[in-house]
């Protein structure tokens, strides 16, 4: 019997030890390509995810996918129903009030779209008296209150998804977001056939922040030296670029 105990004892600690293995990734429930997205079976997939699969392996850990919204992504973190938040969030400062960040992992530019009507740019000529749709809780409805607000007009939207349909539609006159997913719009065939790009806003690193990260608990420096660690090795051993061809002819980072 005491062997027994013993066994039993040792099986609930290699349980336990494989459950803290498991690192939950919070991925937001929505396509964001190239980044995130599904494919026909319903499968995570994108750079973001191959990227996620090269820390992982790197680190030698289980990791699962967990879909949340984006404006429920902090949330999730600190009521710990993930454990790290893997989905495209730009390090600013007001984030890192509630949440800790990994060193970046690429650089985005934001942007915007808008109908094909040949008027290019995207400075107060050409937005004045302009309806500016944005997902709510981004980096870009942040820009768009400090240097917009006082002569255009946003419009608040749960997904970029959305604005695009009312963009196609005519019911705004711009869509605004970061530069990659913007871009992969315009190649679908609702993006071609409505909408041109306009230009990439000048950078505001206080409010679009400096990089993208991956977003960790406040005091879990643990996970998040272990997550520099990889995203550190793998581009050094050259994991990063390797993945990195599948989606853009140069850099990200």
């Amino acid at each position: 019997m005491k062997h027994w105990g013993k066994a039993l004892i040792l099986a609930a600690m290699m349980l336990a030890g494989n459950a803290q293995a498991e690192i939950r990734f919070g991925i937001v429930n929505e396509a964001y390509p190239p980044y995130t997205t599904k494919d026909a079976s319903g499968k995570s997939v994108g750079w973001e995810i191959d990227l996620m699969d090269a820390v992982c392996a790197e680190l030698k850990e289980k990791c699962t996918i967990v879909d949340v919204a984006w404006d429920g992504l902090i949330p999730a973190l600190e009521s710990n129903k993930i454990d790290v938040i893997w989905s495209s969030m730009s390090i600013t400062d007001e984030r890192k009030k509630r949440i800790d960040f990994t060193d970046k992992y690429y650089s985005s530019l934001a942007s915007m779209v808008g109908p094909k009507d040949g008027v290019l740019g995207v400075g107060p000529e050409q937005l004045k008296g302009k309806t500016v749709g944005i997902a709510v809780s981004t980096t870009q409805s942040a820009y768009f209150k400090k240097h917009f607000a006082d002569i255009a007009t946003e419009k608040s939207y749960a997904t970029v998804d959305e604005a695009y349909q009312d963009l196609s539609a005519g019911r705004i006159d711009y869509s605004f977001s970061d530069t990659g997913p913007l871009k992969e719009f315009l190649k679908t065939d609702l993006g071609k056939e409505c909408c041109e790009f306009k230009g990439t806003v000048p950078a505001d690193d206080a409010v679009l922040g400096a990089g993208v990260g991956g977003g960790v608990r406040k005091g879990d420096n643990e996970l998040r030296e272990k997550l520099n660690g990889a995203i550190k090795a793998i581009r050094a051993n050259g994991k990063y670029a390797e993945f990195n061809k599948k989606y853009f002819d140069y850099d990200p980072y």
